[in-house]
């Protein structure tokens, strides 16, 4: 999304370090300085006349963002704020000075400034001034009818997946649903808000020395801030991880936790947040202003009571309603008496339509040698993650059908009927009767009508 400026600074050298600065900062479009009052109301009145030069007239017109400079003439700089201001109020401003002082401070305010950068201009103090005064500009234009699709904003999907309790297998589903949403070709971050005992380094093989408390105590973060604090994992997805010291998991509250995933959701298509079983501040806030609430919970009474309490404790906070929750129900066999119907009666949640399926077996490699992204694509939990990406609208049927090493074919999973078969042996053949003519053993004859070494009838017996 682009955030179009236009700098008025009537000093030639300021113009040239405003124009360098801006050209520098990600998805911006500086429009050349303008060098006074009269050119820039006239700039802007131009935009929003009909049949004007800009491509759209009205609010579209118009840029996102007009820098002042303090030396601006012949209007001084606080009336032309003002000005603006008034006559376009879908602008946000933003005054350059050399006294960045509260009184300043205040006065620009009271003329209509969404914030005030300090001379001489550094990176991220402009990145972040020009990017608050354009969500500033994206939610006033939303209002006056202008269109959102255009604008800059926090927009991505953001995801939260917790545990009723731990040990439910959370991290595995938040890993493989962001390495889903990796393969449909969407940005994809994935935060570790599990702040004490985080996995997500773990399961990907990862060892970065910056984690989500870098970005506590900042203010403002800025797309270079935020560039630093997160791991560009080999398989595109993009890592912002627990502390490696679990106390210090205490730095993150749910203010940081708020500015750190609206900043996340400006830069990535989807944000997945591993939230873990214990409810802190920070997740809480995440799963508060999540797009998508997952409750993960294993087909037994202890988790199934743990996610009730959950879902209580969520509703008593006036973090999340029931109703807005989605429970994925995990380590599933047929032969569990706690079937997903169940599950969506006692919580009062929506279950998931894709259940993952109990096989431990084909995860434990991958767990073991701590590349989850390795997991074969024939593995029935991956397979089952990746469809409930598509069902979450995280992943299209091209990632659904994304093959993980080689581009191999995926097979159907064998269920415990045929394995039983594969291990007892070889299907004996009728013998023919003397004189008899030989058969084809096709899917019509003989062969395929007699008797296997299994029962149809009998117990179903998970693999």
């Amino acid at each position: 999304m682009t955030i179009r400026i236009l700098p008025a600074v009537g000093d030639p050298d300021a113009a040239r370090a405003v124009s360098s600065l801006l050209s520098q900062l990600p998805d911006a479009e500086p429009a050349p300085p303008v060098a006074d009052s009269a050119a820039l109301l006239d700039a802007l009145a131009a935009a929003t006349a009909p049949g004007g030069a800009a491509p759209s007239t009205g609010v579209e017109g118009l840029p996102e963002v007009v820098l002042v400079h303090e030396r601006i003439g012949p209007l001084p700089a606080l009336e032309l704020i003002r000005e603006v201001a008034l006559r376009f109020p879908a602008v946000g401003v933003v005054l350059i000075t050399t006294d960045a002082g509260p009184a300043l401070f205040a006065a620009a305010m009271d003329a209509g400034a969404r914030g005030v950068v300090g001379l001489p201009l550094g990176y991220d103090e402009l990145a972040a001034r020009v990017r608050a005064a354009a969500q500033w500009s994206a939610g006033v234009r939303v209002h006056l009818g202008g269109s959102p699709d255009a604008l800059p904003g926090p927009s991505g999907t953001l995801v939260t997946v917790t545990g009723a309790k731990g040990g439910v297998g959370t991290t595995v589903a938040a890993v493989q649903l962001a390495l889903a949403a990796r393969a449909a070709g969407r940005g994809v971050a994935l935060v570790d808000l599990d702040l004490q005992s985080g996995d997500v380094a773990s399961y990907l093989d990862v060892q970065f020395r910056r984690s989500i408390v870098d970005l506590a105590g900042i203010s403002d973060i800025s797309a270079r801030v935020l560039q630093d604090a997160v791991h560009d994992h080999h398989t595109g997805l993009g890592l912002l991880l627990a502390p490696e010291e679990g106390e210090r998991g205490e730095e993150v509250d749910d203010r940081a936790a708020r500015q750190i995933v609206t900043a996340l959701r400006a830069r990535y298509d989807v944000v997945i947040v591993d939230c873990g079983s214990q409810m802190q501040s920070a997740n809480a806030a995440a799963v508060e202003l999540a797009d998508v609430a997952l409750l993960v919970t294993t087909p037994d009474v202890v988790s199934v009571r743990a996610a009730k309490r959950q879902v209580r404790l969520w509703d008593r906070l006036q973090i999340r309603k029931a109703a807005d929750t989605t429970t994925v129900v995990n380590r599933l066999t047929r032969h569990t008496e706690i079937q997903p119907s169940l599950v969506a009666r006692a919580t009062g949640t929506q279950v998931a339509r894709t259940p993952v399926p109990a096989a431990y077996k084909e995860l434990q490699p991958c767990v073991d040698a701590g590349r989850m992204q390795d997991l074969d694509d024939r593995s029935t939990v991956r397979q089952a993650l990746w469809a409930l990406a598509g069902e979450l609208g995280l992943a299209g049927p091209s990632a659904a059908a994304h093959q993980g090493r080689g581009g191999r074919r995926p097979r159907a999973a064998l269920t415990g009927r045929k394995r039983r078969a594969l291990t007892a042996g070889p299907v004996p053949r009728p013998v023919p009767a003397p004189g008899a003519v030989p058969r084809s053993g096709g899917r019509g004859g003989p062969a395929a009508r007699s008797a296997g070494p299994f029962d149809p009838a009998g117990p179903y017996e998970e693999g």
